[in-house]
């Protein structure tokens, strides 16, 4: 069973950064994504990295923006968010796949809410 802890969240003004954070514990991935659900709408996939970093993938409204990363050794991933935009306010999900067969996340966070006014 794998757990997953995100941290960062908050408040910021739109133009601003902020970094999230995720710990896993109980075990390793082979990929290691975010999602987010905004108010009233479906949890959609933001990004998305393979172990060791080898492959990323992010949704077309992030890139240029986002940047995902992780560290294998202290099986942790987070998320780079530059230039952020009202647009970008929800709660957003770790989520972990367990191997390369996975093609849904497997386990995922309780969330942590990023907040951008304009």
């Amino acid at each position: 069973q794998v757990q997953l802890v995100e941290s960062g969240g908050g408040l910021v003004q739109a133009g601003g950064s902020l970094r999230l954070s995720c710990a896993a514990s109980g075990g390793s991935s082979y990929a290691m994504g975010w999602f987010r659900q905004a108010p009233g709408k479906e949890r959609e996939f933001v990004a998305r990295i393979t172990r060791r970093g080898i492959n990323t993938s992010y949704v077309d409204s992030v890139k240029g923006r986002f940047t995902i990363s992780r560290d294998d050794a202290k099986n942790t991933v987070s998320l780079q968010m530059n230039s952020l935009l009202p647009e970008d306010t929800a709660v957003y999900y770790c989520a972990a796949y367990i191997s390369i067969w996975s093609s849904q996340p497997n386990y995922w966070g309780q969330g942590t809410q990023v907040t951008v006014s304009s």
